[in-house]
């Protein structure tokens, strides 16, 4: 079913006259085209009804028609006429001699420019660059696919001309599966007419009916080399030029994308970043071509293609993908050439979470053959929070450890210090004597370290790899000791975290800003002197907060602004999630609810999978929640937030599970909110810790009054209550819930209404002044918003919902 979601084929194709519906958004382009005696130009994929569009447009009027397959330049000699002449150019996109193309533009520009002819031109691609020129001379109108797509009545009424009148559920089921698109409907039509039921196994086998029709009517008709080229990089999800040349082995690869573009409008521009451009394939052409690259290989050839593709993904430390390709040509002395490779990143940098799939089925015996290994299952079990199989896996490297000598042993000490450190159900329980005893054997050169992520990619130090709020209590006298086993221990990991640690725990704790700003801002310079990025974004973080405590959120914004642009220079973009989570919750501050909204629609669904590694964003999308007014699923997902901190002893993110889940429950009515907001207050009190409180603001300040907790010290609740006052006064916006208008963007709405009016995607971006593809990925919006699937039923709910 989702290939067929993804074809975008209009619905101008017909068995008989009496089977066709012409579709309105086409009709009144055309007609309008028609009475200013304007130039169209029709484009779309092959058997998506451009011509019989254009035949029941015309009807029975003569017209003049030409294929630029089989013309020449004389046919186009057009007598004058005292009536209109109607003149159709079918086939553009077959010009491929360049004197007729020069030929043939120079009688099309002189066609459009003539009063007593109205010119049609109708190709399979978008505007081919030799003809643009006369378009913006002349000004032609477009019809696009999407153009000829039928709406859900139309459907309807093309399912009557059948004989049929489906359901409501199987009508939306048909326009969801059809986008629209007349050939889908038709073969939907047709299968169902003959007694097919519309179900999993009927779908299966229209979708292999359209795949035919590809395969017969479209692709044979093509150049061998474009076929050979289609095929091959069909093997992927989508492509630069360096990955198809890898694939191919062509060095002509633009040239071949070039000719494969003006054959349909098959092949997409997803994106262009540095000059790189990604292509992709249509997932309905991917699938056709991966079927036929499948009949016509041979097994080793087409094993060869996905092993090409795996060296490259390889190259470009891309584990995940290089993996795939590698899986579907079996070659598994790769695959394990990698996720041990993989084992010796942290799982900040490296893809424990997503190549889980590839580390649980390895044997047993091949893992404990690998010190490697072993190590990375006892991380990845501790990130999966099975504690005793991560334990486990740590007692047989320690067995292993004893048996071994020379280099082996030292690489197997050194995991073993490694994840001493590192295993987050450890805490930080004699951590210092543990960094101490490391560091002494890196001098002494009896290990060596894995590398090291202290932060997990989050901004913060005090919440990140591990919880270190044990140290708080005696964060500067830790510090002291520590400092240079730390270092040593850490390398280039290490370099400003003590700086960066004591700032942190000193904002939690609510001290003065000059001192925290002095502190980062040292942090943050000792972590630019060759030091990492990760450390960088703690500093970032905590002046992002120090800024929205003094009431400069525009400053917080500006500076994860500037940030952003460093991590995309450096290549850091694993921090970008985070970046990003930070962002939203900013706008949260800013009263920018539609950012914070466009954010959470992105953001990682823990009802698939709850990813630990996901927990500062989860925290974020908990607070989008909350503003949204969606206090069921905030609840739901604080629960599973609460059961990792417990299972894992992270102290820092139980107290904020506990506070957001008292204002949850509170906002619901719950009686129960006292007591976790008293179990949150009291955890949160033993550290001394106040901002973790006190910005939650206006969200928190009412359960501060009613709550019945009682400060084992005064000048801590005080504190608090004086700090959460003032930003509640500061930020009165902060996680109110939203009506369900203000869910909506300004240019969101006005595209509803234009919708509602009748106006195309092309139209409506001419109407507000915006790129077509913004105006698709507000309807993509709307969509989920609306919880619907199609325009007309994204207009009929928002009437419902009166947001028009």
């Amino acid at each position: 079913m989702t290939e067929l979601d993804t074809i975008r084929i209009a619905a101008g194709v017909q068995n008989e006259d009496t089977l066709y519906i012409r579709p309105h958004l086409a009709n009144k382009k055309m007609r309008a085209a028609q009475t200013l005696m304007q130039t169209v130009y029709v484009y779309g994929i092959s058997g998506c009804g451009k011509t019989s569009f254009i035949q029941s447009f015309i009807g029975k009027r003569r017209y003049y028609s030409f294929s630029a397959e089989n013309m020449s330049i004389d046919d186009l000699d057009i007598p004058l006429g005292g009536k209109h002449t109607i003149v159709v150019i079918d086939d553009l996109h077959q010009l491929r001699d360049d004197e007729l193309r020069d030929g043939l533009v120079n009688k099309i520009e002189a066609l459009a420019g003539r009063s007593d002819v109205w010119l049609i031109l109708s190709a399979r691609c978008r505007m081919s660059p030799w003809l643009v020129p006369i378009y913006y001379r002349k000004v032609f109108t477009v019809i696009e696919e999407e153009d000829l797509a039928l709406s859900r009545e139309e459907m309807a009424e093309y399912f009557a001309l059948w004989g049929m009148s489906p359901p409501e559920v199987a009508l939306d089921k048909i326009l969801t599966i059809s986008k629209g698109i007349g050939i889908v409907a038709r073969l939907i039509a047709t299968e169902m007419k003959s007694g097919v039921p519309f179900d999993d196994n009927g779908i299966e086998r229209m979708r292999s009916g359209f795949w035919d029709y590809l395969d017969h009517h479209v692709f044979d008709q093509w150049d061998v080399d474009v076929q050979e080229f289609l095929m091959q990089v069909s093997i992927v999800e989508e492509f630069d030029v360096r990955l198809a040349e890898m694939i191919t082995g062509r060095n002509d690869i633009e040239r071949i994308i070039t000719r494969a573009q003006h054959l349909g409008n098959f092949i997409h521009v997803q994106e262009t970043v540095v000059g790189r451009t990604v292509y992709v394939l249509r997932l309905s052409m991917r699938h056709a071509m991966r079927r036929r690259l499948l009949r016509k290989y041979t097994k080793e050839r087409w094993e060869r293609l996905y092993y090409n593709a795996g060296l490259y993904y390889e190259l470009e430390d891309d584990t995940p993908k290089a993996l795939l390709m590698y899986e579907a040509c079996k070659d598994m002395e790769r695959i394990a050439g990698l996720l041990i490779a993989n084992t010796r990143k942290n799982p900040a940098t490296g893809h424990y979470y997503e190549l889980r799939r590839y580390y649980l089925a390895l044997p047993e015996d091949m893992i404990r053959d690998s010190v490697d290994l072993m190590s990375g299952m006892s991380m990845l079990q501790s990130i999966l929070m099975n504690v005793e199989e991560s334990e486990r896996w740590y007692e047989e490297l320690k067995i292993a450890e004893s048996s071994l000598s020379g280099s082996a042993k030292r690489l197997a000490r050194g995991h073993l210090t490694y994840l001493d450190i590192g295993l987050p159900q450890r805490g930080t329980t004699g951590l210092v004597d543990i960094f101490k005893r490391a560091s002494s054997m890196i001098l002494n050169r009896n290990i060596t370290l894995p590398e090291f992520s202290v932060t997990s990619n989050m901004p913060s130090q005090l919440n990140g790899g591990k919880d270190f709020c044990e140290w708080s209590k005696r964060d500067k006298e830790i510090a002291k000791t520590i400092g240079k086993p730390l270092e040593l221990t850490l390398g280039k990991y290490g370099k400003g975290l003590l700086s960066l640690a004591l700032a942190e725990t000193a904002f939690e704790k609510g001290h003065d800003s000059y001192e925290i700003a002095n502190l980062t801002n040292k942090g943050m310079m000792q972590a630019q002197s060759g030091g990492k990025m990760e450390q960088c974004f703690v500093a970032v973080g905590i002046l992002v907060w120090l800024n929205i405590i003094n009431n400069h959120v525009e400053d917080a914004y500006d500076q994860i602004f500037c940030f952003r642009k460093k991590v995309e220079q450096e290549g850091s973009l694993r921090l970008i999630p985070n970046l990003l989570a930070l962002k939203a919750r900013v706008d949260l501050y800013r009263g920018n609810a539609i950012e914070a909204i466009d954010w959470f629609e992105n953001a990682p669904d823990e009802n698939i999978e709850f990813a630990t590694l996901e927990r500062y964003r989860y925290l974020a999308k908990v607070r989008v929640y909350l503003l949204m007014g969606k206090n069921d699923k905030a609840l739901g997902l604080l629960q599973k937030l609460r059961y990792y901190s417990e299972v894992m002893n992270r102290k820092y993110i139980y107290i904020e599970t506990m506070i957001l889940m008292a204002i949850t429950q509170y906002r619901m009515g719950h009686a129960e909110w006292d007591r976790n907001f008293c179990d949150a207050m009291k955890e949160a009190e033993s550290y001394h810790f106040v901002r973790i409180v006190s910005r939650e603001g206006s969200a928190v300040i009412r359960l501060l009054k009613e709550t019945s907790w009682v400060a084992s010290h005064k000048d801590y609740a005080k504190q608090v209550y004086s700090e959460t006052e003032v930003m509640s006064v500061t930020y009165p916006g902060y996680l109110k819930v939203l009506t369900e208008e203000a869910v909506f963007s300004e240019n969101a709405i006005k595209i509803l209404k234009l919708q509602a009016e009748g106006l195309s995607t092309a139209e409506i971006a001419l109407e507000l002044n915006l790129k077509t593809e913004n105006v698709k990925y507000h309807n993509k919006q709307n969509f989920k918003k609306l919880g619907v699937s199609s325009k007309i039923a994204a207009v009929t709910e928002a009437r419902k919902r009166k947001l028009i």
